[in-house]
């Protein structure tokens, strides 16, 4: 099981880009959808969509890293997800990359597609900007220290002379729990930040396993409502037990309309509680 899932939050979009994103990529497929929410899998990378409402925008301080293995094929994603979009950096040659672009799509998610050489793959790329600037190293070391088979790849950083300030994030590569993340700092004046469109999804079997990653996260940062918090980096997470969605699923609205009533009413999210509201005659 995937323990960290992007969730991407829509204003009533979320089918509708499920559909769009599983038709451009590579062993994709849609896992499930219901009038609230979509689960989908790109290229091995399991992703949740809510239609959460207007409040959050997405914005490109995370965007999705997608490496391609051929010409064709890069050019091919890039044609499909720029339709209706926004490019941010042109399809071209750079310095660190024989073919790169990156775009914001006609739903407002970023990618940023590379010429790789190997097999499809995507990955959460969160850029620190703004008050965050700077602090990509201490929020890549935390969240290693957070989750276990975790550790750090790659970290290059700027010298003296170079644009940036010296000693912030180049480019860092990490996993966590086996899982690919990418990082960089930009000094650069952006319009935007971490915002709670785009949150982790960190599914937790234990009550244990909920209160440690709750406090752990939430450190020095906030906590709001529903399992949801944001860390002192600003990225947002959510803590969730797996059962939840099973509950909230289940085919007897009564039932799931009392664990959703339940689930309301809390902050760090409660697995006794909830299993009390799903059984209860």
């Amino acid at each position: 099981m995937q323990k960290i899932t992007p969730f991407l939050w829509f204003d009533g979009q979320a089918e509708a880009a499920a559909k769009s994103y599983a038709s451009i990529f590579k062993n994709s497929k849609i896992l499930s959808v219901s009038p609230m929410s979509a689960t989908f899998e790109l290229a091995g990378q399991k992703f949740i969509a809510l239609n959460g409402g207007p409040q959050f925008k997405f914005t490109p301080a995370i965007s999705f890293f997608v490496e391609c293995k051929t010409q064709p094929e890069i050019n091919k994603l890039w044609q499909k997800l720029s339709v209706g979009g926004i490019v941010l950096m042109a399809l071209d040659k750079y310095p660190f990359s024989k073919k790169f672009g990156w775009l914001q799509d006609k739903f407002g998610v970023s990618w940023q597609l590379t010429l790789a050489g190997r097999a499809q793959k995507i990955s959460p790329f969160l850029m620190f900007v703004g008050r965050q600037h700077g602090r990509a190293r201490e929020a890549i070391n935390f969240y290693v220290s957070l989750f276990k088979n975790s550790k750090v790849s790659k970290l290059d950083r700027y010298g003296s002379g170079e644009d940036e300030r010296a000693g912030t994030v180049k480019h860092a590569v990490f996993s966590l729990n086996g899982q690919k993340f990418m990082a960089i700092d930009s000094g650069r004046e952006h319009p935007f930040t971490f915002t709670e469109a785009v949150s982790f999804f960190v599914s937790c079997k234990t009550q244990k396993e909920i209160d440690c990653f709750w406090k752990k996260l939430s450190a020095g940062g906030r906590q709001s409502r529903c399992g949801w918090l944001k860390d002192k980096f600003g990225v947002s997470w959510q803590v969730v037990p797996p059962i939840l969605g099973e509950m909230l699923s289940d085919e007897d609205s009564v039932k799931s309309n009392r664990v959703m009533e339940a689930m309301l009413k809390m902050g760090k999210l409660d697995i006794k509680k909830l299993k009390h509201a799903y059984e209860q005659r």
